[in-house]
């Protein structure tokens, strides 16, 4: 059987794509891959897409030289988790106090692993964790 290696993108729908890109980048440092109108594509980590867009803009298909992108949106709260590592953790916090990001909740799970999780300026959950959450990270 063919083999998936991976999320390549993970794509959150926001009220104002350009604010929402700002606060990426600057809490994150994402570097900016792709950016219009309907949305802006960010660099997380060199391996994965942080897909922003602006919300409405794409239910209807999107014709393109190379074919058709099928329309899709999504609504309400969504959540997404980026991966740190444990000696980071102070640096993280401090990140956060200082772009005025409120922390809403820490999580201890059974394997040692923290998750700390706030939100975005369009109420998406966002979670920060470090290793051990998943056997697999």
């Amino acid at each position: 059987m063919p083999r998936v290696h991976g999320i390549l993108e993970t794509a959150l729908y926001v009220s104002d794509v350009k604010r929402a890109a700002d606060f990426y980048r600057r809490l994150f440092g994402f570097a900016t891959l792709l950016e219009s109108d309907r949305l802006i594509a960010l660099n997380v980590a060199d391996r994965d897409v942080l897909l922003l867009f602006q919300q409405g803009a794409t239910k209807e298909p999107l014709e393109t030289a190379g074919g058709v992108i099928p329309g899709h949106s999504g609504t309400g709260s969504n959540h997404l988790a980026f991966a740190i590592t444990r000696d980071e953790v102070s640096e993280w916090l401090q990140q956060l106090e200082s772009e005025k990001v409120t922390l809403e909740s820490t999580v201890t799970w059974t394997g040692g692993s923290q998750s700390f999780y706030f939100r975005d300026l369009d109420d998406n959950l966002v979670e920060l964790t470090t290793p051990g959450l998943w056997s697999i990270y």
